[in-house]
């Protein structure tokens, strides 16, 4: 029987509320003819070396947790179950290779590279002749027993296997491994003869939630050895697992994770399956060439914002999806998961709007959850997080030990510690993809330097991108090419920019439109410089109930507070800080700041330097700008709980006579804010 197309069944499917539907009726039969190939073209690991403060970011990572999290996280330092050890098998220890393989050649990092290695190594010398691969499981180091797919049970969850399958993609592009090709065919060819008898959702609900990573693995490989099995694998991965593109496209998911908060299904409203299966639409278009896929993931992505968007960036999820109230938390794990699939959905349908969210959401929700050594990061972050303390608060999920919201290595859950080194690697090697046409795509912007093949003849060449972008305006892009070469090249030009400018060694080439694409060809020499000027303006943006909150540029401003560290110690979950502000927080925005906020803001720039840090000691920009304090705006149970308005966007409460001056910064650069201000006359 024929299996219905989304659109078919997004049509069937929308009187209905309730969890997964039959696998196996979303898209069409997979094959060679319906494959798409992706718009922009991922490069290799390693061809894109950052610089500048993103080079700094990095270094401050290999300084700390993620060049070392193998020496001071328990879990992957003891007996580690992916060096052949009974210690942890789990997804710990791929989670941090996801993040420390990218960071390892980013940096060109010998003693990174040798550490990852160790890992990689064994994991390739010890695949099963069945194909299976990973830790040493119960039945063979018990039992002795030789894990086939006639005996699939006899193996452990799909889910971890599924990061490893990630770090492994990673690595192989950086250096052409001959290892890794063979060793993914086989395990794949061992998974699709298996998964009749050990489905996706044998051992846990996690590998159900998130087999998309698995699907997205197997496609990869089919795009470079062009076996159809790979695509039937994929096709039967997404029938077994949660159907997301279903969810994204039919509204209701959405409205019912808003309004349903108890134990009921909690799994498919968690924030970072949602982060990962972001992507799941985009790759299911990829399949089967059906754009009902594209129409989900562009409902899906909208209403997902609208019902839980906050405004860094970032959906709430505190564990669970959990509406738009500023006072909601977000994992740090569904950051970095939401900017990959972003990643690859930007890659395979080249839809600038997802590379706006993309550049919003690492700007803006990442850097604020770790400090600046990299050493701890907060479970749950909070837009209005106007203290850092142990508590309950809001959320979904309120562990007892009530850590949720506190800087530490250990606190909250330790998924967080593991994962969060993806984040900015990743960000950094898709800063620029290439096109069939043999030309290169700037699609995110940040200092780096990209060596990459272009043109009809394969011309090697270097370009130098210099900028302190998002803090500087200008991107300078310098080109060195051993011989003239003719190649077009795209730009982003962002939304929220009115108009951009690009010139070509000084001369004026064009102004354009923000919002959409820019293609400039030419014949390149050595030497040639384009430079891309994207003004910035000082706008506002309206969120959860009536909260205004300023923004220029790609950048959210938040208020800035004086902040006092304070040190604790909690016997599960180790040292932790607390954070206090030292200054009034309680204001509203005057109504004429939003009325006219070109008038009613003003801008103040300081260079940055390459050593520059995410905090409020190193903020390159703040605004000030008018505000009243809001007296009965008070702490209640740890928050900043938003002060109601009228229909009109105003508070009507007692406010302060007296008019003050308040300074805001990047919010990317605060602990403790307040960046969703009420309005007040």
């Amino acid at each position: 029987m024929k299996s219905l197309s989304l659109a078919a069944t997004l049509l069937l499917l929308t009187s209905f509320t309730s969890g997964p539907q039959k696998p196996g009726t979303a898209g069409k039969q997979a094959g060679d003819e319906a494959y798409t190939k992706p718009v922009f073209i991922e490069l290799p690991l390693g061809a894109v070396k950052p610089t500048g403060w993103l080079r700094n970011q990095l270094m401050i990572m290999q300084k700390g947790t993620t060049g070392h999290l193998d020496e001071v996280h328990a879990k992957i330092s003891k007996d580690n179950g992916w060096l052949g050890g009974k210690g942890d098998g789990w997804e710990e220890t791929p989670y941090w290779l996801d993040g420390a393989v990218p960071l390892a050649y980013l940096l060109d990092s010998k003693p990174l590279q040798e550490k990852v290695l160790k890992y990689i190594n064994w994991t390739l010398d010890h695949q099963r002749p069945s194909g299976y691969f990973g830790p040493i499981t119960k039945a063979e180091r018990e039992q002795g027993v030789q894990i086939t797919a006639d005996n699939c049970e006899q193996g452990e969850d799909w889910w971890p296997k599924m990061i490893m399958l990630k770090v492994l993609q990673q690595y192989y592009t950086a250096t052409q491994d001959p290892r890794v090709i063979p060793f993914m065919t086989k395990y794949f060819h061992y998974q699709l003869q298996s998964l009749k008898k050990c489905p996706v959702g044998k051992w846990t609900e996690w590998a159900t939630s998130r087999g998309t990573d698995n699907a997205m693995m197997a496609q990869w490989l089919y795009s470079i050895t062009k076996d159809r099995s790979l695509l039937e694998l994929a096709s039967l991965i997404e029938a077994q697992s949660f159907p997301w593109s279903t969810w994204l496209g039919n509204r209701d998911w959405a409205i019912g994770a808003a309004t349903n908060q108890n134990s009921q299904n909690w799994m498919h409203r968690h924030a970072v399956n949602v982060g990962m299966a972001l992507k799941a639409p985009a790759i299911n278009y990829q399949r089967t060439n059906d754009e009902a896929y594209l129409k989900a993931l562009k409902t899906g992505f909208n209403d997902l914002m609208t019902l839980h968007g906050l405004p860094m960036g970032i959906f709430s999820g505190d564990e669970d999806l959990h509406g738009n109230d500023p006072t909601q938390g977000v994992e740090l794990c569904a950051i970095v998961e939401s900017m990959f699939s972003l990643e690859k959905i930007i890659s395979i349908t080249g839809d600038i709007h997802y590379m706006d969210a993309l550049e919003r959401m690492t700007f803006n929700a990442l850097p604020t959850q770790t400090t600046d050594d990299f050493n701890a990061k907060q479970y749950f972050q909070i837009a209005n997080q106007v203290q850092v303390s142990r508590g309950v608060f809001d959320f979904s999920l309120p562990f007892d030990r009530e850590m949720n919201n506190v800087f530490g290595m250990r606190s909250g859950y330790t998924c967080c510690l593991a994962n969060m080194h993806q984040g900015w690697t990743k960000f950094a090697q898709h800063l620029w993809y290439t096109t069939p046409g043999k030309g290169l795509a700037a699609l995110a912007y940040a200092p780096n330097q990209l060596k990459a093949k272009v043109g009809s003849d394969n011309t090697e060449i270097t370009i130098n991108e210099v900028t302190n972008y998002p803090f500087d305006d200008v991107i300078h892009f310098e080109i060195n090419t051993p011989k003239a070469v003719a190649f077009p090249f795209q730009l982003r030009i962002p939304a929220w920019c009115k108009e951009a400018t690009v010139t070509v060694n000084g001369k004026k080439i064009s102004t354009v439109k923000g919002g959409q694409l820019y293609t400039h060809h030419q014949t390149w020499k050595n030497g040639d410089k384009l430079t891309l000027h994207l003004p910035m303006e000082v706008t506002t943006s309206n969120w959860a109930k009536n909260s205004r909150t300023i923004e220029r540029g790609p950048l959210v401003y938040a208020l800035r507070l004086e902040e006092q560290w304070e040190e604790g110690h909690n016997e599960a979950e180790g040292q932790y800080y607390s954070i206090y502000p030292k200054g009034d927080w309680n204001y509203g925005l005057v109504e004429q700041v939003i009325k006219e906020p070109l008038k009613n803001v003003q801008v103040t720039t300081r260079p940055i330097t390459d050593s520059f840090v995410w905090n409020i000691h190193n903020a390159p920009i703040e605004l000030k700008t008018t505000a009243r304090k809001i007296p009965g705006w008070q702490l209640v149970d740890g928050l900043a709980r938003q002060p109601v308005t009228d229909r009109n966007g105003l508070y009507k409460g007692k406010v302060s006579d007296a008019t003050e001056t308040i300074t805001l910064i990047p919010y990317g650069c605060t602990k403790v804010r307040i960046v969703a201000f009420p309005v007040v006359r």
